[in-house]
């Protein structure tokens, strides 16, 4: 799926008022964490997930992962916020038109 700009701009806007729902910890980035993501995903669709890291490439790396595991789209990064996306079934979340 891909999102237009004015897609991704909406969705940028929704999450401005979100607490991150998961928040990688000192194992960083394992199977039940992933799991944990993909459940949010499926339930919220529009996540923030938290990952502390101090070495930004490390930083990048675990991003791309979550991503590319789950399925998602990233919409943004700020700091160590990342910002994903996933449509699901129910289509919780109304895009307006591309």
């Amino acid at each position: 799926m891909t999102l237009s700009n004015k897609q991704k701009q909406y969705l940028k806007g929704l999450a401005h008022s979100l607490k991150p729902v998961v928040q990688l910890g000192q194992n960083g980035l394992t199977e039940g964490v992933l799991a944990e993501i993909d459940g949010a995903l499926a339930h919220h669709e529009l996540i923030k997930i938290k990952v502390p890291s101090d070495d930004r490439e490390e930083k990048t790396l675990i991003m791309d992962a979550i991503v590319r595991e789950t399925k998602s789209i990233k919409l943004q990064v700020i700091g160590h916020v990342l910002i994903v996306y996933r449509q699901s079934d129910e289509n919780k979340v109304e895009l307006p038109r591309k």
